[in-house]
């Protein structure tokens, strides 16, 4: 382990006893060799794997061309990228940023600009308890979890938290001030959680009736880990405002929020909102490499195609070890809840000495965010892999 660089790092983070030195398909390798199946993706991030040949080429050849330029000038990539984006969300107008809470950032203030121009005094938000959607302070205030907020406050005002598919515990808490309602289309951070499809609807029929804003966090759930490019393709509604990064850039550190029209048009204008990097033509051919990617190489169809059986593998495990209580989530984006006996913590270390990368989230959950590259193999490989380790509680 190389402790040097610890001691000119903020210890915002308590990193494994592991230094990662290269990957390869869904493989990764730390600096003594030993290999690690990805189920964890940087955190849902590299959905294309490590050392993608056609990826990795795209990314060369624009940084032999052009890498930044600002906002002040065009560039032929931006304006592919958000053409890409507005086809596979059925929103018109997009904003690329550097990443996804900046994504959330800029959701929000175009959210409070709709309402200013709406003559809606107050601008206040609904979002979720559970919820996580970033660490910069806008971020933080629509975040539920108290562990995260406590220590920044006082944050923005005007948020309340409603039940996670509860419709009527929203209803309660709408007022005149009321601009936007947020919520992940399938919570991440504080456990994974997907709306049902009639909350879902409901939200987007309210919102219609009292011209209130429906924001869709898709930073984690978005950009294919359901099967759909987004989560909330799988419910039948679109909603007015979506943020999304992670697996946008595979890697490369993008995001974006994305408009419809009708909020385009009553929200931010020239001078409102900027961006140094966002947007710049490196970021931008990442993105339009994965988007050919996705389609050349069928990734969607690939998601699709293996859910079922990545859940009846995390099912079987659920049945056999009476200390998992339950399987939830949606296509590549899934976790099992462990019961408070064992930590989940523990189970994590046990299957990384197994060669086996997974992830914590909510109280006590492990979370899987697998590569969207991977094949039946690489699912029978994982459970093989985590049997052993939770044989050893």
């Amino acid at each position: 382990m190389n402790y040097k660089e610890q001691s000119h790092i903020v210890q915002t983070y308590k990193r494994y006893d592991l230094v990662l030195e290269k990957g390869e398909g869904v493989y990764l390798y730390d600096d003594k060799g030993d290999k690690f199946l990805d189920f964890s993706s940087g955190i849902g991030v590299c959905a294309l794997g490590y050392k993608h040949e056609e990826f990795n080429t795209a990314l060369k050849a624009q940084i032999d061309k052009l890498l930044h330029t600002s906002n002040l000038y065009y560039n032929e990539n931006i304006a592919e990228a958000a053409l890409n984006l507005s086809k596979a969300s059925g929103l018109s107008r997009v904003f690329f940023t550097n990443s996804g809470t900046e994504a959330i950032e800029g959701a929000m203030k175009a959210a409070r600009k709709y309402a200013l121009n709406k003559d809606i005094k107050g601008g206040h938000f609904i979002a979720m308890k559970h919820s996580f959607h970033g660490r910069t302070l806008g971020a933080l205030s629509l975040t539920h979890t108290l562990k995260y907020r406590k220590p920044f406050k006082p944050l923005i005002n005007g948020v309340k938290f409603a039940q996670f598919n509860d419709i009527d515990s929203v209803k309660k808490l709408i007022s005149e001030k009321t601009c936007a309602i947020v919520l992940e289309s399938v919570q991440g951070e504080g456990g994974i959680n997907p709306a049902k499809a009639e909350f879902y609807k409901a939200l987007r029929k309210l919102c219609d009736e009292k011209d209130i804003l429906l924001i869709a966090d898709e930073i984690q759930s978005g950009m294919g880990r359901t099967g759909k490019f987004f989560a909330y393709q799988n419910f039948g509604i679109t909603p007015d405002i979506i943020a999304c990064a992670k697996a946008l850039g595979c890697g490369v550190s993008v995001g974006a929020f994305l408009l419809s029209e009708k909020v385009a048009k009553l929200s931010l204008e020239a001078g409102d909102h900027g961006t140094t990097y966002g947007g710049n033509p490196f970021a931008c051919a990442a993105v339009n490499a994965v988007f050919k990617i996705f389609k050349d190489q069928k990734i969607l169809e690939n998601i699709t195609k293996l859910s079922p059986y990545f859940e009846k593998s995390l099912d079987e495990l659920v049945n056999e070890f009476k200390f998992i209580k339950k399987r939830s989530g949606l296509g590549f984006m899934q976790g099992l809840s462990v019961e408070k006996s064992i930590k989940a913590s523990e189970i994590i270390a046990k299957a990384r000495k197994n060669g086996l990368l997974i992830l914590p989230c909510g109280a006590n959950d492990l979370r899987f965010l697998p590569p969207f590259i991977i094949k039946k193999e690489h699912i029978d490989e994982m459970k093989e892999k985590l049997k052993r380790a939770l044989k050893e509680f």
